[in-house]
């Protein structure tokens, strides 16, 4: 009876395990990089309409949206499993450190990228789901596979998957390209290169132990300094669209404009000292973050 009991008694060791599995498959998603896209889709959704957008549209098409990003993160994961072994940043990544093998990450991106096509496709519309399908073969293949490995203008062009979450979300209410969502499009396709550049020039020397051909690593470290403050200085106007267009009024003026100016001093500074390139790789998230948020307290409190 004491053998059964212990035999029916779990331990508590397999459920540390699993909890620990369950963490790996997460990170196989890039959650950090997820949660910002989805808040980029929730952002696009809301300037699509003047009007409220239905409830299950606003849920399961950001988790849509949310899950085929996921989706081909971890075929990201896949492709990139040998140069992530070699690189101080990613080697401890689910494939390289045997936590998952090759098979279960196949799984994986294939159930949860069919999950956010089927709720693309019930909850938004066609264009939405094709868009949004087209964005996991242009990051999962085009970029992954091929521009990472091919030149190092690769997140200049494979840029164009990332820079697609607003506009889907634009398009999951409206079910058209509107012009207000090709500009948010293109503020995240411009601001792409100097947010990835500036991190490419601190981990230049992974790159290069990889063979990987970023910026940093075939045109040097001064060359690309240079590239990310003229990308912050051209991108400045284009975060200026919103209001030529209508979009917005003088509050989202007010906080883009010392926003923009503020990336470009920390290009600046990057351009002196390359010890700046990671608090420059910061302030563009919380530069991208304050864009988005201005857009939506402009589109509220300030209706058009």
């Amino acid at each position: 009876m004491e053998q059964s009991a212990e035999l029916a008694t779990p331990s508590p060791l397999p459920r540390t395990r699993q909890r620990r599995l369950w963490h790996r498959y997460v990170e196989l998603t890039k959650p950090r990089v997820v949660a910002l896209m989805s808040f980029t889709v929730l952002v696009g959704m809301l300037l699509a309409t003047s009007g409220p957008v239905p409830l299950p549209l606003f849920l399961f098409g950001t988790l849509g949206v949310a899950l085929v990003a996921g989706s081909a993160a971890a075929i990201n994961h896949l492709v990139d499993r040998r140069i992530d072994a070699l690189m101080a940043r990613t080697r401890l990544r689910p494939l390289p450190s045997g936590a998952l093998g090759a098979v279960q990450v196949l799984a994986f991106a294939a159930a949860i990228g069919a999950a956010g096509m089927a709720l693309l496709l019930h909850f938004t519309n066609l264009l939405c789901a094709l868009l949004t399908f087209a964005s996991l073969l242009g990051y999962a293949v085009v970029y992954s596979l091929y521009l990472k490995r091919a030149t190092p203008q690769n997140i200049v062009i494979g840029g164009a998957a990332g820079a697609a979450p607003p506009l889907l979300g634009w398009v999951a209410v409206t079910g058209q390209v509107d012009p207000g969502a090709l500009v948010l499009f293109l503020i995240i396709l411009v601001w792409t290169p100097p947010h990835f550049w500036a991190l490419a020039i601190h981990r230049c020397a992974d790159y290069a132990k990889a063979d990987i051909p970023m910026l940093p690593v075939v045109h040097g470290i001064p060359f690309t300094q240079k590239r990310v403050l003229q990308y912050t200085i051209a991108l400045l106007p284009l975060t200026l669209l919103p209001n030529a267009i209508g979009m917005s009024s003088w509050l989202y003026l007010a906080g883009a404009l010392p926003l923009g100016l503020r990336f470009i001093w920390h290009a600046w500074a990057l351009k002196r000292d390359v010890r700046q390139a990671m608090p420059t790789f910061r302030f563009s998230i919380v530069h991208l973050f304050g864009l988005f948020g201005l857009l939506l307290a402009d589109h509220y409190l300030l209706p058009l």
